[in-house]
């Protein structure tokens, strides 16, 4: 069956097919009218590549570097939680597609493995742990501790997130998590003999984080610390100056706060402010190699993907995601052998144009 998905799009019709509404719906689901959920997938269609003839080519590598070191593509696996609710490996699973796929693979706190599970599952892969803080700070450190312990080579904080947003379609099937597949990791943590709800994990989190609190943290952590959720150029040059080692450009899938601005749209300001002094990347929408390529010549580092890899793994497990990873890089190596880029590095702002104003009397 996976031969006959040909494109991310097909993966995503296949995964609404085999997944009952509930569980859909938390994955697919954005916060309120989901205008910024849809609004992320269009904006890179606003983006125009300018190709460069007779470059004279005839090989062409995705490979890329983040954070001082090599991945095969600079596409990650974004963080997505409760992966066991498509596949009975989930988190597991997928470290092993990010492992095979030569690329990173960021955990979620709402993870159902550990860190110490997915080390274990996946021992030759790259990793990072997204992290929430918790009012009790003891609960942070402990998750971030057995992160590093565990080999994740970074810690990604997630700002974007005092509270949880209007998740309508979450309301309208009643969806709740299956009693017993909890988070074993904030379990631990909280000493919990039973499963934390969703509800209950984002009560137990820190909503008055700010820019000291990164700063000590990341003059604490003993890796590198990124901060996931930045839309704006002020915050991205904020985050940098309190010693983050990068930002991630992120509207956490438009699930948080509707009518922000689309990922694709403000990365080109968060870039300008970065000037150089850290990693930039950027999830949201992204469902093309071309999407990514329009990212790497707005200025990206690399990319996330979070909802395509999940309905691979949804789709056809292990394979289905391996599958979705490998067709979004052959995807990306067309882009760059047909924009005459031997390499991602090589994709500049000039390969990339803003899409003409559509006019009253076209089509």
């Amino acid at each position: 069956m996976l031969d006959d998905l040909i494109n991310v799009a097909d993966f995503e019709r296949a995964a609404e097919e085999k997944l009952e509404p509930g569980v859909l719906g938390y994955f697919a689901g954005g916060a309120g009218d989901e205008v910024t959920l849809r609004e992320n997938v269009a904006a890179w269609g606003r983006w125009r590549l300018r190709p460069r003839m007779l470059a004279g080519l005839s090989e062409w590598g995705t490979g890329a570097e983040v954070l001082g070191a090599e991945v095969s593509m600079p596409l990650l696996v974004a963080p997505v939680a409760y992966q066991r609710l498509v596949d009975p490996e989930g988190e597991v699973a997928m470290a092993r597609v990010a492992a095979s796929a030569g690329t990173v693979m960021c955990l979620s706190t709402l993870a159902t493995s550990t860190p110490r599970d997915v080390a274990d599952g996946a021992p030759d892969g790259r990793r990072w742990f997204q992290l929430y803080c918790f009012k009790d700070e003891g609960v942070t450190r402990a998750l971030m501790e057995e992160a590093v312990e565990s080999g994740f080579e970074a810690i990604v904080i997630t700002v974007d997130a005092p509270r949880g947003g209007n998740r309508e379609r979450d309301l309208r099937t009643g969806f709740r998590i299956p009693e017993g597949l909890g988070v074993a990791s904030v379990e631990a943590a909280l000493g919990s003999g039973r499963a934390v709800t969703i509800e209950e994990t984002f009560a137990l989190m820190e909503p008055a984080l700010s820019w000291s609190y990164l700063e000590d943290f990341a003059s604490e952590c003993r890796v590198p610390v990124l901060v996931k959720g930045v839309l704006s150029a002020e915050d991205a040059a904020l985050a940098v100056e309190h010693g983050a080692a990068g930002v991630i450009v992120s509207n956490h899938g438009g699930r948080q706060l509707d009518r922000v601005p689309a990922s694709a749209d403000a990365l080109p300001e968060a870039v300008e402010a970065v000037e150089g002094r850290g990693a930039i990347l950027v999830d949201g929408g992204i469902r093309r190699g071309v999407d990514v390529a329009i990212a790497l010549a707005l200025g990206a580092d690399a990319v996330l993907v979070g909802r395509p890899v999940l309905w691979g793994l949804a789709t056809g497990g292990e394979e289905g995601a391996r599958r979705v990873l490998e067709l979004l890089r052959e995807e990306l190596e067309l882009a760059l052998c047909l924009c005459g880029c031997a390499s991602s590095a090589e994709l500049t702002r000039a390969h990339v144009q803003r899409a003409p104003a559509a006019s009253l009397y076209s089509g």
